[in-house]
Order: structure tokens, then C-alpha cells, then sequence
């Protein structure tokens, strides 16, 4: 029998690191000799992987200008990291939503833009060590909204699309999910607009993770 399987987006989705992304890519993009790209434009490219949304921002930039602007993002990131100063707080009441599927016997993963060793120090940093049963990232798979990161999950966890749900804050989440067969539900607090993620093909969209645990444990 398949297990229910709910799959989250990991940046405006569980943690709001919208303002050490904002920072960082201001940092490489000036180390990289480019103008700062506009914070709203960053917001907007957060959960595709980094390459992909450097792309999006420098469009006429050459590729060795991209691929400094790349090393130089993952450095400062890294080091906004070390440093203890990187603040990537949960949303409010995400920690209770996670537990409550878990208990109510669902399975639980991450399909984000982040690298590996970012989504781990992520989880470590809120003890959500043992929450989810597979982690899947940008190193391992193409950017969004190709579903390989998605169906890696699926495979890892014996679910199949019909059982799943893929709960993300950007279109690229809600691309993703249909191009998967998963059921695509979208969140209000992220980093795009609810019609916006309507318009994507989303199923629902919740305004707070109490209404999206309703809508996983009553649906």
C-alpha cells in the first residue's frame, strides 16, 4: 500500500531566508563586476537552483561573469553561515504542522533549490533531524520546475503521485507538481502571490499552516 506523502519546499516555505539570499546575491553580483539585481526580482527566482536563478537576473551577463557570480553567492553564504550571523527562521507555527502529519502517519519530505549541505545545516539549525524521510536538492537534480527532485522523493518513500502532495510558495513548486502528477498546493506566506500560484495549476492555497494541516489530515 502507498504511503500518504506530503513534499515541502524548503525557503518561503518552512524557513524565510529571503533576506540572506537578498544579501548574498548583492554581495556576488558586485563581486562579480554586475549591477545589484532588485531585491523584489531575487525574492521572486528563490527555490530555483543557483545557476538557474542567477541566470534570470543577469540575463546578458557571460557565462564566466555567471559562474563567479555563482562561486561567489556560495561563498558568502557559506561564510554568513560560519560566521553564526545567517538568520533562516521557521514560520510561525511550522514545527506544530510538521509534527502533527508525522503523528497522523503521513511522510514527510524536501524538494528545494538549496545544495545538500545548505538544506542539512537548515534542519540542524531548527532540530528537524528525523522529521522528514527523504531530502532532495539542487545538487542532485535539475533546477525546478523539472520534477526529478519530486519523483526522487516519490521513489524514496514508496509513495505514488496520487498520494502525494507537493506544498511550495512559488509557481516553479506548482509546475513541478503537475509535471509530476502530484497534487500542488500553495502557501500564502512565501515568496509569490496566491493568484499567482492559482493561475500555476495550484489546487489550494493555505494562509497559514494550521489551514494547511486541515486541508492534508480533513482532505
Amino acid at each position: 500500500m502507498s504511503v500518504k506523502l506530503a513534499v515541502f519546499d524548503c525557503d518561503g516555505t518552512l524557513v524565510d531566508g529571503q533576506a540572506a539570499v537578498c544579501d548574498s546575491m548583492e554581495a556576488a553580483f558586485a563581486q562579480g563586476g554586475l549591477p545589484a539585481p532588485d531585491r523584489n526580482a531575487v525574492r521572486r527566482i528563490v527555490g530555483l537552483s543557483l545557476p538557474q536563478a542567477v541566470m534570470k537576473l543577469a540575463a546578458d551577463a557571460t557565462r564566466d561573469q555567471s559562474v563567479a557570480v555563482v562561486d561567489a553567492y556560495k561563498a558568502h553564504f557559506r561564510a554568513t553561515r560560519e560566521s553564526g550571523a545567517l538568520r533562516e527562521p521557521l514560520y510561525p507555527d511550522i514545527r506544530d504542522m510538521l509534527l502533527s502529519l508525522r503523528d497522523a502517519g503521513w511522510a514527510l519530505a524536501v524538494a528545494t533549490g538549496k545544495s545538500d549541505r545548505g538544506l542539512r545545516a537548515t534542519i540542524e539549525t531548527h532540530g528537524l533531524e528525523g522529521v522528514f524521510d527523504s531530502l532532495q536538492a539542487a545538487d542532485r537534480h535539475p533546477s525546478k520546475p523539472h520534477p526529478a527532485m519530486l519523483e526522487a522523493a516519490l521513489d524514496e518513500c514508496l509513495a505514488t503521485p496520487v498520494d502525494a502532495v507537493m506544498i511550495g510558495d512559488t509557481s516553479f513548486d506548482i509546475e513541478m507538481a503537475k509535471a509530476a502528477g502530484v497534487k500542488p498546493i500553495g502557501v500564502a506566506w512565501g515568496y509569490h502571490e496566491p493568484a499567482e500560484l492559482l493561475r500555476a495549476g495550484a489546487a489550494a492555497v493555505a494562509e497559514k499552516p494550521a489551514d494547511l494541516r486541515e486541508m492534508l489530515l480533513e482532505g
